[in-house]
């Protein structure tokens, strides 16, 4: 019969921990019970009244193409601002390993961008993108493209796309340099020795060695393209033209806020909630297997 060993504690780690519990009880699961009971409740703009409609408010959701294109939308752009924003930071961190003056002046220069918010980020972008005066509208038309991010649906998604990956590019690369620093100088004189191709070298060695940086900073980039781009969405293109660059969490924004959805919004959260657990359930199962740490 087996046997556990079991070890006499107090109270404290639990009164210590108590403050904490607390904090996420407050914040994080009460609103969420409480967007699960309205997203099943007709709720008066006030919020005065309410009627149990049981699950209409999901099958409004799920038969308006509307809030489909959202998805499509959210999707595609996460996945593009995720994937863009790693490999452009993991080149620079490369570049910026191998620099052996003016090191510290190359990583500020980098690294400033992350002290700006993503609501002045957006504004920002909106000068650069003016149709009328914006330097990078002058940019593209000298190339042929006649860019209007305030009336084309694709010039739209690629002005999001580009200040999204910007402002996230800074992060990617302080950790993707970190994580090319902390490689033993031994494996890297050996690795040398072995493999003259620098090109060969680095995808057989060195990005092995920084597949658990990457898997941590995949997590943190769809984490960054699903909510914290709000801001930028919000000040440069509002959701438009045409609702063409909502994503999901600002589709809650207007239905909720500005269209007082209580009820609707608060289903598409649940939607949202249950999306995002899926997407990082799925990358811990399947793409952290083949990680080596």
């Amino acid at each position: 019969m087996e046997r556990r060993q079991q070890f006499q504690h107090t109270g404290v780690p639990y009164f210590l921990l108590l403050p904490q519990i607390l904090i996420i009880t407050i914040f994080f699961f009460y609103p969420a019970a409480q967007a699960i009971y309205l997203s099943f409740m007709l709720e008066d703009p006030w919020g005065l009244s309410s009627t149990f409609i049981g699950i209409e408010n999901y099958q409004m959701l799920f038969s308006s193409a509307e809030y489909l294109k959202s998805i499509g939308f959210t999707l595609v752009f996460s996945l593009l601002v995720a994937l863009l924003s790693l490999g452009l930071a993991l080149l620079l961190a490369v570049k910026a390993n191998n620099i052996r003056r003016g090191q510290s002046g190359y990583k500020l220069t980098l690294t400033w961008v992350y002290a700006i918010a993503p609501a002045i980020a957006g504004i920002m972008a909106g000068f650069l993108f003016n149709p009328h005066f914006g330097t990078l509208t002058a940019m593209f038309a000298v190339l042929g493209w006649d860019f209007s991010y305030q009336t084309d649906p694709f010039d739209a998604t690629v002005a999001l796309i580009i200040v999204s990956v910007w402002k996230q590019v800074s992060v990617n690369f302080v950790y993707f340099l970190a994580g090319l620093q902390s490689i033993s100088h031994s494996v890297q004189e050996a690795a040398a020795l072995d493999c003259p191709s620098d090109r060969r070298r680095f995808w057989t060695i060195t990005f092995p060695l920084l597949a658990p940086t990457g898997f941590f900073l995949l997590i943190i980039n769809l984490t960054y393209a699903f909510f914290e781009t709000f801001g930028i969405i919000d000040t440069l293109t509002s959701g438009g033209p045409g609702g063409s660059t909502t994503t999901l969490v600002y589709k809650v924004f207007q239905d909720g806020f500005i269209g007082a959805d209580l009820g609707g919004s608060s289903a598409q959260s649940v939607v949202l909630l249950i999306l995002v657990s899926a997407l990082t359930y799925f990358q811990f199962r399947v793409i952290e297997r083949k990680v080596h740490y």
